[in-house]
């Protein structure tokens, strides 16, 4: 229907471009600049859906891919590309921000603005998924974090201004260890008499030895892995990497925290999957065993903070920090034996269930972040000890939350199972302890949810702040949340309609590292002999 380099570069740009008309809107119409914006994050979306579909399913690699010279200098190019990785999560980024879109009608102040900055922000979080050029990527993420921070530290809490700040440097830094990482792999791609390389897929086959003299040698893909991993765990968030969030998502406006918890978080655990593993696979497998660690450790220490929370937003927060630890564990799971990859299909199986945990993750997480605005915006505030009695004043909107909350605990037929579930099957051919400690995360996880869903939902008459703001759930509202009910049933149920889209892909990643560390390392070779600059 579209050519690839229309569709995709409308898919980045369209919002932006959307958000310019808005310069010219009378500042008092609110309601005009409103449905303006709706109406360019639905167009964006329908764009994602036709990619969507227009997805060949029987391949793994880039599709769509074009390039064109953007600095021919420094050999960086405008390069755009899908595949079954990048592709769910595109998807998920126009669903979100829509339904992000629609949850807007609470801001009330200095509205242009805040629909230019988020219009933008879509803008920078497709680039950072269509990108197939490390610098268009780098530039991409930047471009990203400027509209975030005065989107929290304009229009968030009283002490936005702290969490905006803090957010920035948190990822500011992750970006300054990126972007040295960027400039490593740049000038050691170069052979003796050529240039270096920025674009993804040619420093993925540097890495692995395809068709090259050059090869990035253990020590630097040890020292970039370190570094992007850092800067991509701070995103996802993984502990100690993670006191950000619970800042940002509190002081942050409910559709801000929809489109933190729902898009930017996974940001993260695409980055790994994307840059750092495909282009560090040595460093990759030297630390498995700690990422592994790491990932179960934040999924009981995420849901012993959540546990202990009395802020309703900030225990919606920590489950992040718990729910995205299943996604590092997935990842991680690369085993060795005897020198050689073992278990190939357990680790492919790690990196699909990661990947399906975001996109469930981003549909869940979305959803609790929404459903506690639409209390908050009610009764102005969120202290779990003040609440009770709900589903006796609002019945429809506390059965919608039931169902959101279950999808985020786990349970069967809803699309948080699935990811944790193979998350910690695939750990097992790892290392069984630590799959079974994994594993009574999901008992932690149902503990909160449950006694969470007792405190605001069940119990008593409310009793709490503004008993008169509790009004029946709009029409506008039930759009939001029967969405993304329905997908957290659909996904759940028919969870293969997902995995056919990134099979091709993740198998093919997982392949072509094993293969390379086996050949390598476990045939005896060493990288350090190929010629390095």
């Amino acid at each position: 229907m579209f050519s690839s380099e229309f569709l995709l570069s409308m898919i980045v740009f369209l919002p932006a471009l959307w958000a310019i008309p808005l310069i010219w809107f009378d500042g008092q119409n609110k309601e005009s600049m409103r449905y303006w914006t709706v109406l360019g994050t639905a167009l964006t979306f329908v764009l994602t859906l036709q990619l969507w579909y227009s997805f060949d399913l029987t391949q793994g690699g880039m599709q769509h891919l074009f390039r064109y010279e953007w600095i021919p200098t420094w050999n960086v190019n405008f390069s755009l590309g899908v595949d079954g990785i990048s592709l769910p999560l595109v998807v998920l980024t126009g669903l979100v921000t829509l339904l992000a879109a629609l949850a807007s009608w609470s801001i009330d102040k200095h509205v242009k603005g805040y629909m230019m900055l988020f219009l933008l922000l879509e803008t920078g979080m497709m680039g950072v998924f269509l990108s197939v050029d490390f610098f268009l990527f780098y530039v991409f993420w930047e471009v990203m974090l400027l509209p975030m921070y005065f989107l929290i530290g304009v229009w968030g809490g009283p002490r936005r201004e702290y969490a905006a700040i803090k957010f920035f440097l948190y990822t500011l830094a992750g970006g300054v260890l990126m972007l040295i990482a960027m400039l490593m792999f740049y000038f050691n791609s170069a052979g003796p008499n050529g240039e270096g390389t920025f674009d993804l897929i040619e420093l993925a086959n540097i890495a692995a030895g395809k068709g090259t003299a050059v090869r990035f040698s253990e020590s630097l893909q040890l020292a970039a892995f370190i570094m992007l991993f850092i800067g991509f765990a701070i995103k996802l968030p993984s502990f100690p990497f993670h006191t950000w969030l619970p800042d940002a998502h509190v002081e942050a406006p409910t559709p801000i925290s929809m489109i933190l918890a729902g898009v930017l978080l996974k940001m993260g655990g695409y980055g790994i999957i994307r840059i750092a593993m495909p282009l560090c696979p040595y460093g990759a497998q030297y630390a498995a065993y700690f990422l592994v660690a790491l990932g179960v450790f934040s999924i009981i220490y995420g849901a012993f903070a959540a546990m202990a929370q009395t802020d309703f937003k900030r225990l919606v927060a920590y489950s992040s920090v718990s729910h995205m630890g299943y996604v590092l564990l997935g990842l991680a799971v690369w085993k060795i034996t005897e020198g050689r990859t073992s278990g190939a299909d357990y680790w492919a199986m790690g990196i699909n269930a990661a990947m399906f945990q975001m996109i469930a993750h981003g549909i869940s997480s979305t959803g609790m972040f929404f459903m506690v605005g639409v209390l908050y915006d009610r009764v102005h505030h969120r202290d779990l000890n003040k609440f009770g009695g709900i589903a006796q004043l609002m019945p429809e909107y506390s059965g919608l939350a039931a169902v959101i909350f279950f999808a985020g605990l786990g349970l069967p037929g809803l699309c948080g199972f699935v990811g944790e579930i193979f998350s910690v099957l695939s750990c097992w051919n790892f290392d069984p302890l630590l799959a079974i400690i994994a594993a009574s995360g999901v008992i932690l996880t149902a503990g909160y949810i449950l006694w969470t869903m007792q405190r605001v939902y069940l119990g008593p008459e409310y009793k709490g702040p503004h008993p008169e703001g509790i009004t029946p759930f709009t029409a506008r509202e039930k759009t939001v949340a029967y969405t993304l009910v329905v997908l957290a049933v659909l996904l759940g149920v028919f969870p293969n309609y997902l995995f056919s889209r990134m099979d091709k892909s993740i198998g093919g990643l997982v392949q072509s590292m094993s293969h390379t560390y086996d050949t390598h390392h476990g045939a005896g070779a060493s990288m350090e002999t190929t010629q390095v600059r």
